[in-house]
């Protein structure tokens, strides 16, 4: 696995020509901003070089956030449905037509290959045209069975809910970042966001695709900054939270979100095992493991952890699996030539690690791979 190898410095690898210095400040503007000139700084998971600085959001940034999304929420609201049905469809239409820059931009800052980036452009883009041509039918009133049939008529009717605070991650931050956003503004919320700020830029690219295509400016708003001092003031100020991320932040988000009587939906981390029977066809079961276990590098809550295979059946699968493994094509590329590419931070390089260590020491063989793959020397 090529990942971050502090030992032996990352690829020579020189940012594609969409990212420059100019357009990455560019896209850094379209956060909530500081007054006080504070920023915060990300680095390419490929080069370990800087990629940005972003402005850094305080408690106080955030309060006057969802001062701006309240005062907008109303207006928001009250704009027909075909209207944001018109944003969103230019915001599909700009998503597929601008997909290079993006699919650089989160390639340089999470590291993932060309084509699991791409799958975030199809996500992205098919997620707003679904929205876009079915709100109008899931918001529509129905009719439902009164109380006392005859004498009494009850109608179901959905109203916005206000602002939607969502806290999106850095392993899909196309995705999770534009994808829970647009059902909720298309519900008539407004959405007060904190994308991680390893992979913030390319949630704010899709922010400004979005405010592009017509969106008024205060009814998506990003802060970027640490959740340990904004995270708070994020819950205060919420009508819904959307959280993304590890099953302890979710907890208390969770608990938060119980104290203040309002709901949230949680997406936690799995433990997700694959079980191969007797009778599995081994070439499409091997082509499904590799498939399930190494998009983004792993880094994904539904990645495979664990494989169960009969005993019948054991070593074969394993040999056979470790080849398949051992044959993916693994690096630093800016292209489709790379099925596999760079853990995200170093932190997840010392999180594999100690998974790996772990194991060993419990009595786990290591067949292939198991240690961080220093890049080529020029």
């Amino acid at each position: 696995m090529t990942v971050l190898d502090e030992s032996s410095r990352q690829y020579d690898l020189p940012l594609p020509p969409t990212l420059t210095p100019a357009r990455l400040t560019e896209l850094a503007t379209h956060a909530v901003s500081n007054p006080e000139g504070k920023t915060i700084s990300t680095t390419a998971p490929y080069t370990g070089t800087p990629l940005g600085d972003l402005p850094l959001a305080t408690k106080e940034t955030v309060e006057d956030a969802f001062g701006r999304a309240k005062n907008a929420q109303a207006g928001w609201a009250d704009t027909p449905i075909s209207e944001r049905k018109k944003i969103m469809l230019r915001f599909h239409d700009l998503v597929l037509a601008r997909q290079a820059e993006a699919l650089d931009l989160m390639q340089a800052e999470n590291g993932k290959t060309r084509r699991d980036a791409f799958l975030e452009i199809a996500d992205t883009a098919i997620t707003a045209r679904y929205y876009a041509c079915n709100a109008e039918r899931f918001l529509h009133p129905v009719r439902r069975r009164g109380a006392v049939p005859v004498l009494t008529r009850t109608t179901e009717l959905h109203h916005p809910k206000g602002i939607v605070t969502i806290i999106s991650p850095w392993n899909y931050p196309l995705s999770m970042a534009a994808g829970d956003a647009v059902p909720a503004l298309m519900a008539g919320n407004v959405v007060v966001q904190k994308p991680d700020t390893q992979t913030a830029l390319t949630a704010l690219w899709a922010l400004g695709l979005m405010r592009e295509a017509g969106l008024p400016a205060d009814v998506w708003q990003m802060v970027v900054g640490h959740g340990s001092e904004i995270g708070d003031t994020l819950l205060d100020g919420a009508d819904f939270v959307m959280f993304t991320g590890s099953t302890a932040s979710g907890r208390r988000i969770a608990s938060g979100a119980g104290e203040r009587l309002i709901r949230a939906a949680l997406e936690l981390g799995g433990k997700n095992p694959m079980i191969v029977l007797d009778d599995a066809d081994l070439d499409r079961t091997i082509a499904g493991a590799v498939a399930g276990c190494f998009p983004s590098g792993g880094q994904l809550c539904v990645s495979i952890e664990r494989i169960y295979a009969p005993d019948a059946r054991f070593d074969e699968f394993v040999d056979r699996f470790a080849a398949a493994t051992r044959a993916l094509t693994i690096g630093a590329a800016y292209d489709y030539s790379m099925e596999m590419g760079s853990l995200t931070t170093p932190s997840q390089l010392k999180t594999v690690t100690e998974h790996v260590d772990d194991a060993v020491s419990k009595g786990a063989k290591v067949v292939v791979g198991g240690a961080a793959r220093p890049p080529p020397r020029a």
